[in-house]
């Protein structure tokens, strides 16, 4: 894509000059001879970046500058001056020029100034964006799901993001802690520095300290440079301690002392530095039990709960099963380039009667598959996974199995649009060798098919 240059320069010959090398190097041009004419310019035209002289009359190139950061904050300047010391140098980039050039103008010089501009900008708006995205998944209307259980959830975590304190995330694998810890965190006085996260069941025990504080030159064989931890790249943000209950005891001690004293010391160091991190951590153990049994340190479980939050599993959260998946939908068709814009009724009800053991991330797997295989825009039932149609699903709770259907004419119907269509499947979608399977009439089956709306396909012969 072509980039659009302003050249400002009281000089007419070396507005043509400058025009017509920069647009043989492939750059559109625009030109002013004055800083009001440039202002004018940039109030209509799309410009990635100006290039104008220091010394003008009106205007200045410094007062053109400042105008142009306030109008369009990110914009690239380049000065131009035949006049700059080194000191003039320093000062205009400090000021926010993008680069200054020399006059006479050298256009090998000129031409990698530019690059070097557009490049930077590029990288700043891609960070940006990537930020927004980033803060956008993490917005509280993103924590999906209008059930009693994550309401309560939703106000501990809108409670405790303008405080400093320690979080513990409680929860069953799969819940979505790692996903509540990113929106306290972006949602508090701390999201513009960084959001560090750590799994400290993933990392072997003897590398897990270097990991989190760091490490100095010949610490430890291997140890070829100094090393900063997570908790120093962390530090003004916050840091997330993931299964927190796997950490070993010795190391426990370690991060009691950082919590308590607000310091950390790297590996083979004797010197400490003062970091500010904010600290969630979550796990998915009992760390009362922990506690009692031994495992796990009562004063830093004390110093981790000061703020705690339990995430119901999400057979607890029947309510939130079709908003999460409506979303999952959205989200995965919109990254796959499919036409997948919902889920049919049937496939809704087989969902909400799985348990879920596998909770949200379950959940997102399912519905991601489903989304691959959908030969149509709606999810139906032979798009989802056979195991969501056994008789007491994986990992059915004997809670789950004593409920009551709200709707048995509802439920009993695609139980058995479920069985025809795991019968009509096995059967290489030969009707009769179905209806047999079944122990029905093939009649009986035609009009079966017929009433629960059942696409029919042949597998042909190899």
């Amino acid at each position: 894509m072509s980039r659009t240059v302003l050249i400002v320069d009281d000089e007419t010959k070396l507005l043509h000059v400058l025009s017509v090398a920069l647009e043989a190097l492939g750059y559109q041009t625009l030109t002013a001879s004055t800083g009001t004419a440039a202002l004018k310019t940039l109030d209509v035209e799309d410009v990635d970046l100006v290039l104008t002289d220091l010394r003008m009359p009106g205007i200045t190139g410094r007062e053109l500058m400042r105008a142009i950061h306030e109008r369009r904050p990110g914009l690239p300047v380049i000065l131009m001056t035949a006049y700059a010391t080194v000191r003039d140098a320093v000062d205009i980039i400090k000021q926010g020029a993008s680069d200054y050039i020399g006059k006479p103008v050298e256009m090998d010089e000129l031409e990698s100034a530019i690059a070097s501009a557009l490049r930077l900008r590029d990288a700043l708006r891609e960070n940006q964006r990537l930020r927004e995205e980033l803060e956008g998944r993490y917005r509280f209307d993103n924590l999906a799901g209008s059930s009693a259980a994550f309401r309560t959830v939703i106000t501990a975590v809108a409670e405790v993001c303008a405080s400093k304190a320690n979080v513990l995330i409680t929860g069953e694998s799969g819940t979505g802690k790692e996903m509540v810890a990113r929106a306290i965190h972006f949602n508090s006085p701390r999201k513009e520095s960084r959001f560090i996260a750590i799994n400290c069941a993933a990392i072997p025990e003897n590398l897990l300290e270097s990991e989190l504080f760091g490490h100095v030159k010949g610490a430890f064989t291997g140890a070829l440079s100094n090393r900063p931890g997570r908790f120093a790249t962390a530090d003004g943000g916050t840091i997330f301690l993931d299964e927190i209950g796997d950490m070993p005891l010795a190391l426990q001690a370690k991060i009691l002392r950082t919590l308590q004293e607000r310091t950390i010391e790297p590996v083979g160091s004797d010197r400490t530095r003062s970091v500010d991190v904010r600290v969630i951590a979550a796990t998915n153990r009992d760390l009362l039990e922990a506690v009692r049994a031994g495992r796990f340190r009562e004063d830093l479980y004390y110093r981790l709960s000061v703020y705690p939050i339990a995430l119901p599993p999400l057979r607890d959260r029947e309510d939130d099963v079709a908003e999460l998946a409506d979303r999952f939908v959205a989200r995965l068709a919109a990254e796959m380039g499919k036409r997948v814009t919902g889920i049919t009724p049937a496939a809704r009800r087989a969902m909400a009667s799985y348990p879920w053991p596998g909770n949200i991330r379950e959940l997102q797997n399912c519905v991601e598959r489903a989304v691959i295989v959908a030969r149509g825009d709606l999810i139906d039932l032979p798009d989802l996974p056979p195991y969501l149609f056994q008789p007491t699903g994986a990992g059915a709770t004997g809670e789950r199995e004593s409920r009551l259907p709200a709707d048995l004419a509802a439920e009993l119907e695609a139980t058995e649009k479920r069985w025809i269509i795991e019968a009509l499947r096995r059967a290489g979608g030969v009707q009769v060798r179905a209806a047999a399977m079944l122990g029905i009439t093939d009649r009986g089956l035609w009009h079966r098919i017929r009433k629960l709306d059942i696409r029919v396909e042949r597998v042909p012969k190899a």
